[in-house]
């Protein structure tokens, strides 16, 4: 019989074309790990194909199964039984393991499912173990270590806790509106602010080590060694450990500054709080203290100029009352004019007199001359006087200059006295308003030494670092797991 010729009875099949076959495994709906499943297969068995679907056409053409783990090893039985053809053409003739085409038995079965179940049991005890053993090793015993350390290790610790707040005074004279506005929480938030940051600052730490030795109390063997300072430690190194023992804290909605210090001794936690209550206080008062001083500076130099012009201008007064000879020019001038008017009218009297006793035929003589001697005496004197009021002008001023002037200085004078009470009411008013911007610090809370050690809180501690362990170990098993299944997928 020729191998072209058919066997009597045998049903011909026709054969399949690459797009048929393509088209049928479409069909299968294969999922995307099984076509990349069967692409690396196909590149290790060096397969020509074009895509993932032709992969698997290849595949099954050349007799290997694309979903089982064991297709490695038919890559040489596929090579020896396609005789000389070239490996990378398929087979036309899928050829399978032997014992495959033989059926199983009901012993053989159960043999083979209690192997399977007792491999799986395995298989799942091994993972139980291997996960009991990752969090005795990841979870339980950096625990036990956390709690051994929290319970005996640690260095007790003494916190104090203080509360104050800053307040300014506000002026009696001021509106009421203004005065509520003055008092309120605005008024002083910004300095409550300042002075939680100056506690919280370097400078404070700085100032505290060298008054009371912030950092010899956390050196030396009394302290554990991780909380323990080095010998030589830096001022950054110390201001760590100090923003960790001062805490500072302010409440915007009652205005409160809440301060906690943390020491191994209760007594130098005490000693530590007053110290830096005391530098708030200090800050509290440098504060306002250039505006107050430049308030009372300006008001203060404006009344010693007002008072010193007052002076003057009454100098100028006494000087001008010496070189006059009198306290008041006008009133000499007024006394010096009446006289002059009494003696001019008593002079009229005796000129009439004179005239009556000119018209008689016979007049006394005695009479007439007594009368004209006192009509000539009483002309000299008002000449003498009227004289006496126009000072030669070669010599000095004249009157009326000097009266002039000694008017001109005493509106000075007033004026610098209106000037010297207006500067006077400022300066009392700068006072006021200096007063009124004075901050002050007023205790809540005050310091007290601590009988019983706050920290550290072991229990919680303890549970916080059990909760931390669990969250990085679950947070690395899910990354390996994803690594795991984008590495093989």
């Amino acid at each position: 019989m020729h191998d072209n010729e058919k066997k009597p009875g045998a049903a011909t099949k026709p054969e399949l074309t690459v797009r048929e076959k393509i088209e049928l495994i479409k069909k299968e709906n294969l999922t995307g790990r099984q076509m990349r499943m069967a692409r690396r297969l196909a590149q290790k068995n060096e397969l020509q194909f074009t895509s993932d679907l032709d992969a698997v056409r290849a595949l099954r053409d050349a007799g290997i199964d694309p979903f089982q783990s064991s297709n490695n090893m038919l890559k040489n039985s596929a090579k020896n039984d396609s005789g000389n053809a070239m490996s990378n053409l398929p087979a036309t003739v899928r050829k399978g393991n032997v014992a495959d085409t033989i059926p199983l038995d009901d012993n053989q079965r159960r043999i083979e499912v209690n192997k399977i179940r007792k491999e799986l049991v395995l298989r799942r005890r091994r993972r139980i173990a291997a996960l009991i053993t990752k969090l005795v090793c990841f979870i339980l015993i950096p625990t036990f270590l956390a709690g051994y350390y929290f319970y005996r290790a640690a260095t007790p610790m003494y916190a104090s806790f203080t509360e104050f707040v800053i307040q300014k005074s506000d002026s009696p004279s001021m509106p009421a509106g203004a005065s509520l506005f003055g008092s309120s929480l605005l008024a002083t938030a910004q300095d409550s602010i300042v002075v939680q940051g100056y506690l919280s600052s370097r400078d404070a730490m700085i100032r505290l080590d060298n008054d009371l030795g912030f950092k010899q109390v956390f050196q030396g063997d009394g302290v554990d060694v991780l909380q323990r300072l080095d010998d030589d430690v830096t001022n950054e190194a110390a201001y760590k450990a100090y923003k960790k023992r001062v805490q500072i804290g302010y409440d915007p909605t009652e205005g409160i500054i809440k301060m906690e210090v943390v020491t191994p001794s209760p007594q130098i936690s005490l000693a530590f709080s007053k110290a830096l209550i005391g530098y708030a206080e200090q800050q509290v008062d440098q504060l306002t203290q250039r505006l107050r001083k430049d308030q009372m500076q300006g008001a203060e130099d404006s009344y010693q100029k007002a008072e010193a012009n007052y002076a003057t201008a009454q100098q100028r007064i006494v000087d001008l009352q010496e070189k006059l000879g009198v306290l008041s020019p006008e009133s000499e001038i007024a006394a010096q004019m009446a006289l002059i008017q009494q003696i001019e009218s008593d002079l009229q009297q005796r000129e009439l007199e004179l005239l009556e006793l000119l018209d008689n035929p016979r007049p006394n003589q005695t009479k007439l001359t007594v009368l004209k001697n006192s009509i000539k005496s009483r002309e000299t004197l008002a000449k003498r006087l009227r004289d006496e009021m126009t000072i030669n002008t070669a010599d000095v001023k004249s009157m009326s200059r000097i009266t002039a002037e000694m008017q001109a200085a005493q509106t000075q004078l007033a004026l610098r006295q209106e000037l010297l009470a207006a500067s006077l009411l400022q300066h009392e008013t700068a006072r006021v308003e200096a007063n009124r911007q004075t901050r002050y610090l007023s205790m809540a809370v005050a310091p007290v030494a601590p009988d019983e050690a706050s920290y550290p809180r072991s229990f919680e501690n303890t549970l916080l670092s059990a909760l931390v362990f669990a969250g990085l170990f679950l947070m690395v098993s899910l990354t390996a797991s994803i690594l795991k299944e984008q590495l093989t997928g």
